[in-house]
C-alpha cells in the first residue's frame, strides 16, 4: 500500500471517478519531467528558445522551488526585471493580469516569457499554495501564450505545481538517463500518478544525454521503446555549467542535439 505525504495532492480514491471524454485539441502545454539530472531544464530552455526563434510566443514555467532555475539558465543581466513565481502562488486567486505582472522577459530574445523562483528564494519564502491555485496558473497561461513549456521538478510527491502540471499538460516529455538509478527513480514516482489524472497516452519517453558508446539496441533494452533520443553535447554541458543556456549551439558536436530539439518541436507542437 502507498503512503502519501500529509497535505499532499495525492490521496487514496474515495469513490468511483467519472470519466469525461474531452474534445481532441492541439498541444499547447508541454510538461517536461524526469529523474534528477536527466536534462529537464536544459531541454525545456532549448525547446522554448527554438520556438521563440521561430517568432512563436512561448511561456517557460520553471517549477523548482528547491533549486530556483532562473539564476541557472542565463546571466541576471540578460533579464529585464526580477519577478517571482512565488508572488503568483501567494495570491488568493490567480488571474491573467497577476501572471503578466510577475513574468520575466529576456533582453535578447523576443516572444519569450519566463516564470520562476528567484535566487535565494525557497518553498518557505512564500505562504503554502493549493492545487487549485496551480491549476488556475496553468489555465490562465493558456490565455497568455499559445505555447507553454513547464520545467517540472523531479519529486512530485511534495511538489504540488509539478504534479498538477503533469496532470493538466496536453503532452509530457518523460526524461530518463540510460542508467538503472534513473529508471529506478521514475519507477518509484509513477505510482503516485496512477490514481489521478495521469494519461499515459500523452507521454513521450525520452532517452537523454546519450553518449556515443551507448548503442541504440542497448538503450531499447534498458528503457523500453523511446520516442526521442537526445545525444550528449560537450558544448551544451559547458553552457549549463556557465549558466547560459539561451546561447546558440554552433559546434559540430551539438548538431545531433539541435536536430532532436527540432524533431520534438515538430512532433509535439507541429512546428
Amino acid at each position: 500500500m502507498l503512503n502519501f505525504i500529509k497535505e499532499s495532492i495525492f490521496s487514496r480514491s474515495t469513490g468511483d471517478r467519472q470519466e469525461v471524454l474531452e474534445l481532441v485539441r492541439d498541444v499547447q502545454v508541454l510538461a517536461v519531467w524526469g529523474s534528477p539530472g536527466s536534462g529537464k531544464t536544459t531541454v525545456s530552455v532549448k525547446l522554448a528558445k527554438h520556438l521563440a526563434d521561430q517568432k512563436q510566443n512561448v511561456a517557460l514555467l520553471l517549477c523548482d522551488m528547491t533549486v530556483p532555475m532562473l539564476p541557472c539558465i542565463c546571466p541576471p543581466s540578460d533579464l529585464e526585471c526580477e519577478k517571482s513565481l512565488g508572488s503568483i502562488l501567494a495570491a488568493t486567486r490567480v488571474s491573467g493580469s497577476l501572471i503578466k505582472q510577475n513574468c520575466v522577459t529576456h533582453k535578447k530574445i523576443s516572444h519569450l516569457l519566463l516564470i520562476g523562483m528567484l535566487k535565494g528564494e525557497n518553498v518557505f519564502t512564500y505562504p503554502p499554495y493549493t492545487a487549485e491555485l496551480a491549476v488556475e496558473l496553468i489555465d490562465h497561461l493558456r490565455d497568455i501564450a499559445p505555447y507553454i513549456i513547464i520545467d517540472c521538478g523531479s519529486v512530485i510527491a511534495s511538489d504540488i505545481l509539478s504534479a498538477v502540471a503533469l496532470m493538466e499538460a496536453d503532452s509530457v516529455l518523460r526524461m530518463v538517463n540510460c542508467d538503472l538509478k534513473s529508471i529506478s527513480y521514475l519507477s518509484s514516482q509513477l505510482p503516485l500518478l496512477k490514481d489521478n489524472k495521469w494519461d499515459a497516452d500523452k507521454q513521450y519517453k525520452v532517452a537523454s544525454n546519450l553518449k556515443p558508446n551507448q548503442a541504440g539496441e542497448h538503450i531499447e533494452q534498458v528503457l523500453g521503446h523511446v520516442v526521442f533520443k537526445i545525444p550528449h553535447s560537450s558544448e551544451l554541458e559547458n553552457q549549463a555549467l556557465a549558466g547560459d543556456l539561451f546561447r546558440d549551439l554552433s559546434l559540430k558536436d551539438s548538431r545531433g542535439f539541435r536536430k532532436e530539439i527540432a524533431r520534438i518541436s515538430q512532433e509535439v507542437f507541429g512546428l
